[in-house]
Protein backbone atom coordinates (compact mmCIF):
# COMPACT_ATOMS: atom_id res chain seq x y z
CA UNK A 1 0.00 0.00 0.00
CA UNK A 2 1.40 3.39 -1.00
CA UNK A 3 1.06 6.43 1.33
CA UNK A 4 -1.39 8.14 -0.59
CA UNK A 5 -2.95 4.62 -0.33
CA UNK A 6 -2.83 5.04 3.37
CA UNK A 7 -4.17 8.69 4.00
CA UNK A 8 -7.00 8.87 1.37
CA UNK A 9 -8.63 5.79 3.01
CA UNK A 10 -7.94 7.18 6.66
CA UNK A 11 -9.84 10.73 5.47
CA UNK A 12 -12.67 7.98 4.57
CA UNK A 13 -12.89 7.01 7.81
CA UNK A 14 -10.69 3.97 7.73
CA UNK A 15 -8.34 3.53 10.84
CA UNK A 16 -7.03 0.10 10.79
CA UNK A 17 -4.49 -0.68 9.16
CA UNK A 18 -2.57 -2.91 11.76
CA UNK A 19 0.58 -5.36 10.70
CA UNK A 20 1.30 -2.51 7.03
CA UNK A 21 4.75 -1.88 6.09
CA UNK A 22 5.93 1.24 5.62
CA UNK A 23 9.58 0.88 6.56
CA UNK A 24 11.53 3.79 5.04
CA UNK A 25 8.26 5.60 4.13
CA UNK A 26 7.97 9.55 4.25
CA UNK A 27 5.15 10.39 6.89
CA UNK A 28 6.29 13.68 7.99
CA UNK A 29 3.78 15.69 9.19
CA UNK A 30 1.06 13.79 8.80
CA UNK A 31 -2.28 13.37 10.94
CA UNK A 32 -3.38 10.10 12.20
CA UNK A 33 -5.29 10.92 14.80
CA UNK A 34 -6.61 7.22 16.56
CA UNK A 35 -5.05 5.22 13.45
CA UNK A 36 -4.62 1.49 14.03
CA UNK A 37 -0.67 0.41 13.17
CA UNK A 38 -0.44 -2.50 15.58
CA UNK A 39 2.17 -4.60 14.97
CA UNK A 40 3.10 -2.58 11.72
CA UNK A 41 6.78 -1.88 10.54
CA UNK A 42 7.41 1.17 10.82
CA UNK A 43 11.93 0.86 10.67
CA UNK A 44 13.66 4.03 9.59
CA UNK A 45 10.56 5.52 8.97
CA UNK A 46 10.15 9.44 9.08
CA UNK A 47 7.19 10.44 11.11
CA UNK A 48 9.27 14.10 12.36
CA UNK A 49 6.08 16.62 13.16
CA UNK A 50 3.63 13.98 12.56
CA UNK A 51 0.35 13.74 14.89
CA UNK A 52 -0.48 10.40 15.78
CA UNK A 53 -1.95 11.16 19.43
CA UNK A 54 -4.37 7.95 20.62
CA UNK A 55 -2.77 5.74 17.91
CA UNK A 56 -2.53 2.28 18.61
CA UNK A 57 0.71 1.14 17.54
CA UNK A 58 0.96 -2.09 19.62
CA UNK A 59 4.27 -4.56 18.63
CA UNK A 60 4.93 -1.89 16.19
CA UNK A 61 9.14 -2.24 14.92
CA UNK A 62 9.70 1.54 15.18
CA UNK A 63 13.71 1.11 14.85
CA UNK A 64 15.70 3.96 13.97
CA UNK A 65 12.16 5.81 13.04
CA UNK A 66 12.32 9.58 12.97
CA UNK A 67 9.97 10.80 15.56
CA UNK A 68 11.00 14.34 16.30
CA UNK A 69 8.46 16.58 17.14
CA UNK A 70 5.67 13.90 16.87
CA UNK A 71 2.43 14.07 19.04
CA UNK A 72 2.12 10.51 20.65
CA UNK A 73 -0.03 12.11 23.28
CA UNK A 74 -1.97 9.16 24.48
CA UNK A 75 -0.48 6.67 21.97
CA UNK A 76 -0.34 2.90 23.07
CA UNK A 77 3.37 1.63 22.21
CA UNK A 78 2.48 -0.97 24.49
CA UNK A 79 6.21 -3.99 23.68
CA UNK A 80 6.79 -1.57 20.59
CA UNK A 81 10.30 -1.53 19.33
CA UNK A 82 11.86 1.97 19.08
CA UNK A 83 15.21 1.41 19.40
CA UNK A 84 17.82 4.04 18.37
CA UNK A 85 14.49 5.93 17.47
CA UNK A 86 14.73 9.70 17.53
CA UNK A 87 11.45 11.06 19.93
CA UNK A 88 13.53 14.46 20.45
CA UNK A 89 10.93 16.65 21.77
CA UNK A 90 8.51 14.04 21.21
CA UNK A 91 5.01 14.78 22.57
CA UNK A 92 4.64 11.33 24.72
CA UNK A 93 2.31 12.45 27.30
CA UNK A 94 0.19 9.85 29.18
CA UNK A 95 1.14 7.46 26.79
CA UNK A 96 1.45 3.38 27.42
CA UNK A 97 4.98 2.14 26.51
CA UNK A 98 4.71 -0.79 28.99
CA UNK A 99 7.33 -3.21 28.01
CA UNK A 100 8.73 -1.23 24.84
CA UNK A 101 12.27 -1.47 24.01
CA UNK A 102 13.52 2.21 24.05
CA UNK A 103 17.22 0.91 23.65
CA UNK A 104 19.63 3.89 22.77
CA UNK A 105 16.32 6.07 21.82
CA UNK A 106 17.05 10.15 21.46
CA UNK A 107 14.74 11.38 23.68
CA UNK A 108 15.81 14.75 24.33
CA UNK A 109 13.36 17.14 26.25
CA UNK A 110 10.55 14.78 25.31
CA UNK A 111 7.60 14.87 27.16
CA UNK A 112 6.36 11.36 29.29
CA UNK A 113 4.72 13.30 31.47
CA UNK A 114 2.32 10.75 33.32
CA UNK A 115 3.19 7.97 30.39
CA UNK A 116 3.36 4.23 31.46
CA UNK A 117 6.83 2.86 31.26
CA UNK A 118 6.08 -0.52 33.11
CA UNK A 119 8.78 -2.47 32.33
CA UNK A 120 10.42 -0.91 29.48
CA UNK A 121 13.78 -1.03 28.31
CA UNK A 122 15.22 2.19 27.81
CA UNK A 123 18.89 0.80 28.48
CA UNK A 124 21.47 3.85 27.43
CA UNK A 125 18.76 6.08 26.48
CA UNK A 126 19.19 9.29 26.15
CA UNK A 127 16.28 11.57 28.27
CA UNK A 128 18.34 14.66 28.94
CA UNK A 129 15.95 17.16 29.89
CA UNK A 130 13.01 15.65 29.77
CA UNK A 131 9.34 15.94 31.52
CA UNK A 132 8.47 12.85 33.37
CA UNK A 133 6.82 13.89 35.83
CA UNK A 134 4.69 11.14 37.63
CA UNK A 135 5.27 8.66 34.65
CA UNK A 136 5.53 4.93 35.69
CA UNK A 137 8.96 3.40 35.53
CA UNK A 138 8.08 0.58 37.70
CA UNK A 139 10.74 -2.33 37.26
CA UNK A 140 11.84 -0.16 33.76
CA UNK A 141 15.64 -0.65 32.85
CA UNK A 142 17.79 2.95 32.65
CA UNK A 143 20.56 0.87 33.00
CA UNK A 144 23.36 3.86 31.59
CA UNK A 145 20.51 6.25 30.66
CA UNK A 146 21.33 10.08 30.70
CA UNK A 147 18.28 11.74 32.48
CA UNK A 148 20.55 14.95 33.09
CA UNK A 149 18.01 17.89 34.01
CA UNK A 150 15.28 16.02 33.90
CA UNK A 151 12.26 16.21 35.78
CA UNK A 152 11.13 12.87 37.09
CA UNK A 153 8.83 14.28 40.26
CA UNK A 154 6.37 11.85 42.01
CA UNK A 155 7.60 9.25 39.25
CA UNK A 156 7.34 5.88 40.17
CA UNK A 157 11.01 4.13 39.20
CA UNK A 158 10.35 1.18 42.25
CA UNK A 159 12.57 -1.49 41.16
CA UNK A 160 13.67 0.26 38.24
CA UNK A 161 17.19 -0.84 36.75
CA UNK A 162 19.28 3.02 37.09
CA UNK A 163 22.64 1.43 36.81
CA UNK A 164 25.29 3.72 35.79
CA UNK A 165 22.39 6.12 34.85
CA UNK A 166 23.28 9.77 34.65
CA UNK A 167 21.12 11.99 36.47
CA UNK A 168 22.76 15.31 37.73
CA UNK A 169 20.60 17.53 38.36
CA UNK A 170 17.62 15.42 37.82
CA UNK A 171 14.56 16.58 39.80
CA UNK A 172 13.41 13.48 41.22
CA UNK A 173 11.45 15.17 44.29
CA UNK A 174 8.53 12.71 45.70
CA UNK A 175 9.47 9.63 43.60
CA UNK A 176 9.35 6.27 44.40
CA UNK A 177 13.05 4.60 43.96
CA UNK A 178 12.05 1.98 46.46
CA UNK A 179 14.01 -1.71 45.98
CA UNK A 180 15.63 0.99 42.93
CA UNK A 181 19.09 -0.57 41.32
CA UNK A 182 20.96 2.90 41.36
CA UNK A 183 24.53 0.75 41.70
CA UNK A 184 27.31 3.54 40.56
CA UNK A 185 24.79 6.29 39.40
CA UNK A 186 25.58 10.06 38.88
CA UNK A 187 22.88 11.84 41.13
CA UNK A 188 25.45 14.48 42.10
CA UNK A 189 23.13 17.92 42.74
CA UNK A 190 19.60 15.75 41.65
CA UNK A 191 16.50 16.95 43.77
CA UNK A 192 15.64 14.21 45.84
CA UNK A 193 13.55 15.72 48.48
CA UNK A 194 11.09 13.70 50.12
CA UNK A 195 11.90 10.34 47.82
CA UNK A 196 11.24 6.86 48.68
CA UNK A 197 14.39 5.23 47.95
CA UNK A 198 14.02 2.75 50.84
CA UNK A 199 15.66 -0.47 50.14
CA UNK A 200 17.39 1.28 47.25
CA UNK A 201 20.87 0.16 46.11
CA UNK A 202 22.89 3.40 45.85
CA UNK A 203 26.88 1.42 46.37
CA UNK A 204 29.37 3.81 44.93
CA UNK A 205 26.91 6.02 43.70
CA UNK A 206 27.60 9.75 43.08
CA UNK A 207 25.15 12.06 45.79
CA UNK A 208 27.40 14.83 46.18
CA UNK A 209 25.70 18.44 46.61
CA UNK A 210 22.17 16.18 46.36
CA UNK A 211 19.24 17.39 48.23
CA UNK A 212 17.85 14.30 50.10
CA UNK A 213 15.54 16.28 52.44
CA UNK A 214 13.07 13.79 54.29
CA UNK A 215 13.86 11.37 52.06
CA UNK A 216 13.36 7.52 52.72
CA UNK A 217 16.77 5.66 52.61
CA UNK A 218 15.63 3.01 55.53
CA UNK A 219 17.46 -0.31 54.68
CA UNK A 220 19.34 1.43 51.69
CA UNK A 221 22.50 0.54 50.63
CA UNK A 222 24.90 3.32 50.44
CA UNK A 223 28.19 1.21 50.88
CA UNK A 224 31.27 3.97 48.79
CA UNK A 225 28.65 6.34 47.87
CA UNK A 226 29.78 9.64 47.52
CA UNK A 227 27.50 11.68 49.49
CA UNK A 228 29.78 15.19 49.95
CA UNK A 229 27.89 18.09 50.95
CA UNK A 230 24.68 16.11 50.61
CA UNK A 231 21.77 17.85 52.56
CA UNK A 232 19.94 14.91 54.50
CA UNK A 233 18.30 16.75 57.17
CA UNK A 234 15.32 15.14 58.39
CA UNK A 235 15.84 12.37 56.19
CA UNK A 236 15.08 8.36 57.10
CA UNK A 237 18.51 6.49 57.38
CA UNK A 238 17.31 3.90 59.62
CA UNK A 239 19.51 0.39 59.14
CA UNK A 240 20.95 1.92 56.30
CA UNK A 241 24.38 0.41 55.31
CA UNK A 242 27.46 3.78 54.73
CA UNK A 243 29.94 1.63 54.57
CA UNK A 244 33.09 3.25 53.22
CA UNK A 245 30.32 6.10 52.48
CA UNK A 246 32.03 9.62 52.00
CA UNK A 247 29.32 12.11 53.99
CA UNK A 248 32.46 14.62 54.62
CA UNK A 249 30.30 18.07 55.17
CA UNK A 250 27.08 15.90 54.92
CA UNK A 251 24.26 17.97 56.43
CA UNK A 252 22.27 15.94 58.48
CA UNK A 253 20.36 18.01 60.96
CA UNK A 254 17.57 15.66 62.50
CA UNK A 255 18.11 12.89 60.54
CA UNK A 256 16.95 9.40 61.90
CA UNK A 257 19.41 6.91 61.15
CA UNK A 258 19.29 4.41 64.16
CA UNK A 259 21.09 0.91 62.88
CA UNK A 260 23.28 2.49 60.35
CA UNK A 261 26.16 1.13 59.10
CA UNK A 262 28.96 3.75 58.83
CA UNK A 263 32.15 1.32 59.17
CA UNK A 264 34.69 3.09 57.48
CA UNK A 265 32.95 5.91 56.78
CA UNK A 266 34.50 9.88 56.70
CA UNK A 267 32.43 11.97 58.55
CA UNK A 268 34.50 15.25 58.72
CA UNK A 269 32.70 18.44 59.14
CA UNK A 270 28.88 16.42 59.06
CA UNK A 271 26.38 18.63 60.36
CA UNK A 272 24.54 16.82 62.90
CA UNK A 273 22.53 19.13 65.15
CA UNK A 274 19.62 17.13 66.76
CA UNK A 275 20.58 13.97 64.99
CA UNK A 276 20.99 10.71 67.46
CA UNK A 277 25.01 9.72 68.09
CA UNK A 278 23.33 6.02 69.14
CA UNK A 279 22.51 2.81 67.71
CA UNK A 280 25.65 3.29 65.00
CA UNK A 281 28.15 1.30 63.87
CA UNK A 282 31.40 3.51 63.60
CA UNK A 283 34.48 0.81 63.73
CA UNK A 284 37.09 2.83 61.87
CA UNK A 285 35.08 6.18 61.00
CA UNK A 286 37.33 8.79 60.17
CA UNK A 287 36.00 12.64 61.26
CA UNK A 288 38.47 15.39 62.83
CA UNK A 289 34.95 17.25 63.37
CA UNK A 290 31.62 17.92 63.51
CA UNK A 291 29.42 20.94 62.87
CA UNK A 292 26.75 21.02 65.98
CA UNK A 293 24.99 24.26 65.57
CA UNK A 294 21.48 24.08 64.65
CA UNK A 295 21.58 26.06 61.29
CA UNK A 296 25.22 23.98 59.97
CA UNK A 297 26.91 27.56 60.15
CA UNK A 298 29.89 25.98 62.35
CA UNK A 299 29.40 28.25 65.30
CA UNK A 300 29.25 25.26 67.61
CA UNK A 301 32.33 22.52 66.47
CA UNK A 302 33.20 19.26 67.93
CA UNK A 303 36.67 18.35 67.00
CA UNK A 304 38.39 15.04 67.94
CA UNK A 305 41.52 13.64 67.64
CA UNK A 306 42.03 10.01 66.19
CA UNK A 307 40.72 8.03 68.58
CA UNK A 308 38.09 10.26 70.19
CA UNK A 309 35.50 9.84 67.16
CA UNK A 310 34.19 6.10 68.00
CA UNK A 311 33.79 7.62 71.43
CA UNK A 312 31.25 9.97 70.61
CA UNK A 313 28.94 7.60 68.25
CA UNK A 314 28.94 4.90 69.83
CA UNK A 315 25.58 1.84 69.44
CA UNK A 316 23.87 2.29 72.29
CA UNK A 317 20.71 4.55 73.11
CA UNK A 318 20.62 6.19 76.76
CA UNK A 319 17.37 4.57 78.47
CA UNK A 320 15.54 5.12 81.76
CA UNK A 321 13.56 1.71 82.56
CA UNK A 322 10.63 1.86 85.12
CA UNK A 323 9.55 -1.70 86.06
CA UNK A 324 6.40 -2.12 87.69
CA UNK A 325 5.59 -5.19 89.94
CA UNK A 326 2.36 -5.68 88.31
CA UNK A 327 0.58 -6.38 84.82
CA UNK A 328 -0.94 -3.46 83.18
CA UNK A 329 -4.47 -2.85 83.12
CA UNK A 330 -6.33 -1.17 80.66
CA UNK A 331 -7.53 1.72 83.44
CA UNK A 332 -4.09 2.51 84.30
CA UNK A 333 -3.32 2.27 80.58
CA UNK A 334 -5.69 5.13 79.82
CA UNK A 335 -4.95 6.93 83.37
CA UNK A 336 -1.02 6.58 82.83
CA UNK A 337 -1.23 8.26 79.07
CA UNK A 338 -3.26 11.01 80.14
CA UNK A 339 -0.54 11.88 82.91
CA UNK A 340 2.38 11.62 80.44
CA UNK A 341 0.65 13.52 77.82
CA UNK A 342 0.12 16.90 80.66
CA UNK A 343 3.54 16.37 81.86
CA UNK A 344 5.16 16.56 78.23
CA UNK A 345 2.67 19.60 77.56
CA UNK A 346 4.94 21.40 80.29
CA UNK A 347 8.32 19.43 80.36
CA UNK A 348 9.59 19.40 77.06
CA UNK A 349 12.25 17.37 77.56
CA UNK A 350 9.62 14.51 77.84
CA UNK A 351 9.33 14.11 73.92
CA UNK A 352 8.08 10.87 73.36
CA UNK A 353 5.81 8.23 75.63
CA UNK A 354 7.64 5.31 76.74
CA UNK A 355 7.43 2.28 75.32
CA UNK A 356 5.75 -0.75 77.23
CA UNK A 357 6.40 -4.52 77.48
CA UNK A 358 3.99 -5.84 79.86
CA UNK A 359 4.26 -9.39 80.79
CA UNK A 360 2.10 -11.78 83.48
CA UNK A 361 3.74 -10.09 86.53
CA UNK A 362 5.83 -6.91 85.32
CA UNK A 363 5.10 -3.93 83.25
CA UNK A 364 8.73 -2.29 81.86
CA UNK A 365 8.30 1.38 80.47
CA UNK A 366 11.55 2.45 78.49
CA UNK A 367 12.14 5.94 77.85
CA UNK A 368 14.92 6.66 75.36
CA UNK A 369 16.74 10.04 75.91
CA UNK A 370 18.40 12.16 73.21
CA UNK A 371 21.65 12.88 75.86
CA UNK A 372 23.19 10.83 78.63
CA UNK A 373 22.90 14.31 80.81
CA UNK A 374 19.26 14.37 80.37
CA UNK A 375 18.81 10.52 82.30
CA UNK A 376 18.58 12.32 85.65
CA UNK A 377 16.07 15.05 85.14
CA UNK A 378 14.01 12.59 83.20
CA UNK A 379 13.85 9.70 85.70
CA UNK A 380 12.82 12.52 88.34
CA UNK A 381 9.55 13.24 85.94
CA UNK A 382 9.31 10.03 84.76
CA UNK A 383 8.57 8.60 87.81
CA UNK A 384 5.58 11.14 88.97
CA UNK A 385 2.28 9.12 88.03
CA UNK A 386 3.24 6.44 90.48
CA UNK A 387 3.84 6.41 94.64
CA UNK A 388 7.26 5.55 94.60
CA UNK A 389 7.71 9.03 93.26
CA UNK A 390 8.53 10.56 96.11
CA UNK A 391 11.03 8.03 97.04
CA UNK A 392 12.62 7.66 93.87
CA UNK A 393 13.18 11.21 93.28
CA UNK A 394 14.75 12.17 96.39
CA UNK A 395 17.38 9.12 95.57
CA UNK A 396 18.00 11.04 92.30
CA UNK A 397 18.93 14.22 94.05
CA UNK A 398 20.76 11.82 96.81
CA UNK A 399 23.06 10.50 94.13
CA UNK A 400 24.53 13.93 92.31
CA UNK A 401 24.80 15.35 96.21
CA UNK A 402 27.05 11.98 96.81
CA UNK A 403 29.24 13.29 93.86
CA UNK A 404 29.25 16.96 94.12
CA UNK A 405 33.03 17.08 95.41
CA UNK A 406 33.68 14.58 92.51
CA UNK A 407 35.86 15.60 89.67
CA UNK A 408 34.03 13.91 86.26
CA UNK A 409 36.14 14.25 83.12
CA UNK A 410 35.34 13.51 79.44
CA UNK A 411 37.57 11.82 77.45
CA UNK A 412 40.41 11.79 79.71
CA UNK A 413 39.73 15.73 80.37
CA UNK A 414 38.47 16.68 83.77
CA UNK A 415 34.92 18.99 84.45
CA UNK A 416 33.95 20.21 87.23
CA UNK A 417 30.99 21.59 85.84
CA UNK A 418 29.63 18.35 84.84
CA UNK A 419 28.23 17.72 88.42
CA UNK A 420 27.00 21.56 88.82
CA UNK A 421 25.13 20.49 85.90
CA UNK A 422 23.29 17.74 86.65
CA UNK A 423 22.65 19.56 90.43
CA UNK A 424 21.02 22.34 87.70
CA UNK A 425 18.51 19.66 85.70
CA UNK A 426 17.66 18.44 88.95
CA UNK A 427 16.87 21.53 90.65
CA UNK A 428 14.79 22.61 87.21
CA UNK A 429 12.94 19.06 87.41
CA UNK A 430 12.28 19.38 91.07
CA UNK A 431 10.70 22.81 90.39
CA UNK A 432 8.90 21.65 87.19
CA UNK A 433 7.32 18.99 89.44
CA UNK A 434 5.78 21.33 91.96
CA UNK A 435 4.13 23.32 89.02
CA UNK A 436 2.27 21.14 87.16
CA UNK A 437 -0.89 21.85 88.66
CA UNK A 438 -3.22 20.67 85.26
CA UNK A 439 -1.33 16.76 86.02
CA UNK A 440 -2.41 17.00 89.74
CA UNK A 441 -6.23 16.04 89.11
CA UNK A 442 -4.82 13.24 86.68
CA UNK A 443 -2.33 12.13 89.34
CA UNK A 444 -5.14 11.90 92.42
CA UNK A 445 -6.80 9.43 90.11
CA UNK A 446 -3.75 7.61 89.54
CA UNK A 447 -3.01 7.37 93.07
CA UNK A 448 -6.39 5.63 93.54
CA UNK A 449 -5.87 2.57 91.34
CA UNK A 450 -3.56 -0.04 92.55
CA UNK A 451 -1.43 -0.30 89.29
CA UNK A 452 0.12 3.12 90.77
CA UNK A 453 0.54 1.94 94.18
CA UNK A 454 2.60 -1.02 92.78
CA UNK A 455 6.64 -1.22 94.00
CA UNK A 456 8.88 0.14 91.49
CA UNK A 457 12.35 -0.19 90.07
CA UNK A 458 14.07 2.95 88.31
CA UNK A 459 17.46 2.14 86.30
CA UNK A 460 19.27 4.05 83.78
CA UNK A 461 21.63 2.83 81.00
CA UNK A 462 24.03 5.34 79.62
CA UNK A 463 25.12 5.76 76.49
CA UNK A 464 28.35 3.15 77.42
CA UNK A 465 25.83 0.22 78.33
CA UNK A 466 26.39 0.99 81.66
CA UNK A 467 23.66 0.98 84.13
CA UNK A 468 22.89 2.44 87.95
CA UNK A 469 19.95 1.21 89.31
CA UNK A 470 18.61 4.21 91.18
CA UNK A 471 15.73 2.82 93.36
CA UNK A 472 14.35 0.16 93.98
CA UNK A 473 11.73 -0.46 96.37
CA UNK A 474 12.49 -3.11 98.93
CA UNK A 475 9.10 -4.56 98.34
CA UNK A 476 9.58 -5.29 94.76
CA UNK A 477 9.55 -9.14 94.03
CA UNK A 478 8.07 -9.35 97.04
CA UNK A 479 4.37 -11.44 97.34
CA UNK A 480 1.63 -9.88 99.09
CA UNK A 481 0.34 -12.56 101.72
CA UNK A 482 -2.79 -12.55 103.28
CA UNK A 483 -3.44 -11.42 107.13
CA UNK A 484 -6.32 -10.89 109.56
CA UNK A 485 -7.11 -7.86 111.48
CA UNK A 486 -8.80 -7.99 114.74
CA UNK A 487 -12.69 -7.94 113.06
CA UNK A 488 -11.84 -10.93 110.91
CA UNK A 489 -11.33 -8.81 108.00
CA UNK A 490 -8.35 -9.78 105.61
CA UNK A 491 -5.78 -7.14 103.89
CA UNK A 492 -2.73 -7.10 101.92
CA UNK A 493 0.68 -7.06 103.60
CA UNK A 494 4.42 -6.89 102.68
CA UNK A 495 7.47 -8.56 104.30
CA UNK A 496 8.46 -6.33 107.30
CA UNK A 497 11.70 -5.55 105.60
CA UNK A 498 13.55 -2.02 105.91
CA UNK A 499 11.56 0.05 103.36
CA UNK A 500 14.88 1.93 102.97
CA UNK A 501 16.86 1.49 100.13
CA UNK A 502 20.28 1.53 100.17
CA UNK A 503 21.97 3.91 97.60
CA UNK A 504 24.74 2.89 94.78
CA UNK A 505 28.21 3.71 96.26
CA UNK A 506 30.11 6.87 95.49
CA UNK A 507 32.94 4.43 92.64
CA UNK A 508 29.24 2.81 91.14
CA UNK A 509 27.68 6.66 90.67
CA UNK A 510 31.07 8.19 89.20
CA UNK A 511 31.93 5.85 86.81
CA UNK A 512 28.24 5.73 85.06
CA UNK A 513 28.39 9.52 85.21
CA UNK A 514 32.39 9.68 83.83
CA UNK A 515 31.31 7.12 81.09
CA UNK A 516 28.65 10.10 79.52
CA UNK A 517 29.07 11.00 76.52
CA UNK A 518 29.07 15.04 76.36
CA UNK A 519 28.24 17.47 73.33
CA UNK A 520 30.52 20.28 73.87
CA UNK A 521 28.24 23.68 73.72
Amino acid sequence: MTIEDLLRKYTAGIYDFSGIDLSEANLSGVKLIGVNLSQANLSVTNLSGANLSKANLTNAILNVARLSGANLSQAILNQASLNVANLIRADLNQAQLREASLIRAEMIRANLSGADLFAANLTSADLREATLRQANFRKANLSGAVLRGSSLRAANLEMANLHSADLVHTDLSGANLRDAELRKANLSRANLSGADLSGANLRWADLSGANLRWADLSGAKLSGAKLISTDLSNANLTNASLVHADLTQAKLIKAEWIGADLTSAILTGAKLYATSRYGLKTEGITCEWIDLSPTGDRSIIQKFNAEDAGDFFNETSPIIRIIVDAPLEHEANFTLAGAYYQISRQYRRLKQPPTMEIGRRRTVFTFRVERDEDLFPLAYIAILPFMDASSTQQSIEDVIDIIKGEDISYMGVKIPHRVRQLRAAIEEARNKAQSLKEVQKTLALAAKLKFFKTPTQTILTNSSAQTLIIYDNPSFGKRFINQQDKNGSFFDTISSESSQYLLPTVKMIKDFVKSFHYIEE
